[in-house]
């Protein structure tokens, strides 16, 4: 029987991808959406399905719409709520609204009829109202008044994007010209629309609608919202919270404090207090998110676990019974589920990754049930109910056809003495049909951030399985700065960011050369983001001929230009320092600054609509390589941002990445020996 094939990037998108589950009230099933891609086509349609937890036939919930999204179970768990732009009674949706659908099925009907569109929402524990986000210009009043400047605003025929504001753009597209993020409220049965920040200046954090931001109260009385208080909106202020009571519209500040930012509040079970998210951002940009408390009666708020050195990321979600809080966490390149128990100050793993990206949490007749959603390097997104004493029960099988039909490496952990002599942890994900008695080709690929970090999960667009579809040993390090192993390892990097970093992958790469299974003529670098950023550094640092080759996909070259980027009040705390004041300092963590010593091939990738590292980083850097007459490939995508999602322009991304190291090897043997000098000289490859 032939051995299967390895994981392609055809076969990559022909995978369906699983988003956070929605659990029921009561616990008996979860809602998820499902989306899959086609590459004829050249899009993805989303639907929702229906997952019971006792682990029978999973079904589609909704099959009309090209793109359900966020479903919410409402308080009795008799209907579920979902945003999705369709047509519908004669109607087609310009922006995305709310539509509901009975939990015992039938046809999804339209329950807003909002033109600005709608983010993200809540239930209202009544189970008659609704509570979302919208991009909405503060001056009007009325959902008529924002209506009809909504026609005229998207009819016009101008394309200027005006504006004196600080903070204006993001990710890929700009902030919604003169509007700001309000809370809305939203009567089902009437269909009335109440803006609740109407009249105020307040908003909710411009960078993009979350659903954490706001959270209602059990009571149904109040909300709970995060928002910037500063006049001048920056991504970099402090973020407090506050409290609006829904009946009298009156608003009080929960927390506000110069030295700290807050996040993601979370109302317990009875109401009586707000569990939340607080960076000490005043004593340093890159401490960890905390775990904090605060008591509704006023009480001084506390953090919780401080000597625990780990990130705590949103959502947070307390237990049904009020005594303890699930949050996930990384941990050593993966993502737990974590429980804090409040009483004792307790912090242990309740479910161990791979990598959780979701869950929720119910009570049952039976105990607490846990469903998570959690993908690791061996497989994409599966999720899983879990019960006290009982193993986890899979409740799908989504891709399980699928990745039959392939064969996937083995992924390996290592640890390499990195900078200052610290551990630094490397994984490797080798070839299908890897063989120890035969020399391979090796890819260090390099994350992004700096302040993420290479995991034991799945990745939809620097997938390492695909990487190494062609024999290549894809190594991934997780140099200092990346995040899950402690405070003073990812603070190391900051005002010389390039060096210590260097340090730990070109320890990787040494220890990867002292292997008998790997090629030392067959390196390549490549890296996306800062992992864009360290190839251009490493590029300008490194004798040429360390690398056969290399990849930049969407990487900083120039911090001067860079400040063009939606982030650039941030990356000043990463430097250490504005140009203006201090150019050298700037300068010497810039690539740009060592173009003289670049030598090594490099493909480079960017996307125009990039507003995260601006494209002109790219296409300077291209063109630097081309002026010193380095072989340099440019590829360059004018409708993708700082990722390139769309199917066809993927396939395209992975062609040109792979040709791009096999065009700078040189033709290999298949036993593992050298071959002989004469053989090598006549190599194209090797001439190249």
């Amino acid at each position: 029987m032939p051995a299967l094939p390895p994981l392609d990037i055809e076969l990559l998108w022909q995978l369906q991808r699983v988003g956070a589950p929605a659990l029921a009230p009561d616990g008996r099933a979860v809602v998820v959406p499902v989306t899959r891609h086609s590459m004829e086509d050249n899009r993805g349609r989303t639907q929702l399905w229906w997952l019971p937890t006792d682990g029978t036939a999973a079904r589609p919930l909704t099959r009309c719409g090209p793109g359900d999204s966020q479903p919410a179970w409402s308080p009795k768990g008799d209907r579920i709520a979902f945003l999705a732009k369709r047509e519908q009674e004669d109607r087609k949706d310009d922006t995305r609204q709310l539509y509901l659908i009975d939990t015992a099925g039938g046809e999804a009907r339209r329950a807003s009829n909002f033109a600005p569109g709608i983010e993200v929402f809540r239930w209202l524990p009544d189970g008659r109202r609704i509570a979302f986000a919208a991009w909405v210009w503060p001056e009007l009043k009325g959902s008529k008044a924002q209506a009809k400047h909504h026609k005229a605003f998207s009819e016009r025929k101008e394309t200027g994007y005006a504006t004196s504001e600080a903070q204006y753009r993001h990710w890929d597209s700009n902030l919604p010209m003169g509007r700001v993020l309000h809370l809305h409220l939203l009567d089902l049965d009437s269909g009335r629309i109440t803006d609740l920040f109407e009249g105020t200046d307040l908003e909710l954090p411009r960078d993009e609608a979350m659903v954490d931001d706001f959270v209602v109260s059990p009571d149904g009385r109040c909300i709970a919202f995060a928002h910037d208080p500063a006049p001048r909106k920056v991504s970099d202020n402090r973020i407090a919270l506050a409290e609006i009571d829904l009946r009298t519209r009156r608003v009080r500040t929960l927390l506000r404090d110069d030295a700290w930012t807050f996040a993601a509040p979370a109302y317990s079970p009875d109401g009586a207090r707000i569990a939340f998210v607080a960076i000490n951002v005043g004593r340093r940009h890159t401490l960890p998110a905390r775990l904090a408390l605060m008591p509704r009666d006023g009480r001084r708020w506390k953090v919780l676990g401080e000597d625990w050195d780990h990130i705590v990321d949103a959502p947070l979600r307390w237990a049904p019974d009020g005594e303890s809080v699930l949050f996930t966490s990384q941990q050593r390149g993966r993502s737990h589920l974590w429980r804090h128990t409040l009483a004792s100050g307790r912090i242990e793993t309740v479910v161990e990754g791979g990598w959780v990206s979701g869950f929720g949490i119910a009570a049952t007749p039976a105990g607490e049930l846990i469903v998570t959603a959690a993908d690791s390097a061996l497989h994409p997104t599966q999720i899983h109910a879990h019960r006290a004493g009982a193993s986890a029960l899979r409740l799908e099988t989504f891709n399980d056809r699928e990745l039959a039909r392939c064969r996937l490496g083995e992924l390996r952990e290592v640890t390499v003495e990195g900078a200052r002599g610290d551990p630094v942890q490397m994984w490797l994900c080798l070839p299908p049909g890897f063989d120890p008695k035969k020399k391979h080709p090796a890819l260090q690929c390099i994350h992004g951030g700096p302040y993420a970090a290479a995991g034991d999960s799945w990745s939809w667009r620097w997938n390492p399985h695909v990487l190494a579809s062609r024999g290549h040993v894809v190594a991934m390090v997780n140099f200092h700065g990346s995040t899950g192993f402690g405070f003073d390892f990812m603070d190391s990097i900051v005002g010389h960011q390039g060096e210590l970093e260097l340090q730990d992958i070109e320890a990787g790469t040494d220890w990867l050369c002292r292997q008998p299974w790997i090629d030392r003529k067959r390196l390549h670098a490549t890296g996306g983001s800062y992992g864009g950023f360290m190839v251009a550094w490493m590029n300008g640092h490194l004798p040429a001929g360390r690398y056969a080759s290399m990849v930049c996909h969407a990487g900083v070259f120039d911090r001067i230009a860079t400040f063009a980027a939606d982030s650039w009040a941030h990356r000043p705390k990463d430097l250490q320092a504005q140009y203006w004041v201090d150019m050298p300092k700037v300068l010497a963590q810039s690539p740009m600054n060592f173009a003289a010593q670049m030598q090594t091939p490099t493909l480079v990738i960017h996307g125009a609509l990039d507003y995260r590292v601006p494209d002109c980083n790219g296409l300077a850097y291209y063109n630097t390589l081309k002026a010193r007459g380095v072989d340099a490939r440019l590829l360059w995508f004018p409708d993708e941002n700082h990722w390139i999602l769309k199917p066809r322009n993927s396939r395209q991304w992975t062609t040109e990445f792979l040709d791009w190291l096999q065009a700078h090897e040189a033709p290999q043997p298949k036993a593992v020996k050298a071959r002989s000098r004469s053989a090598a000289r006549r190599s194209p490859a090797a001439a190249r």
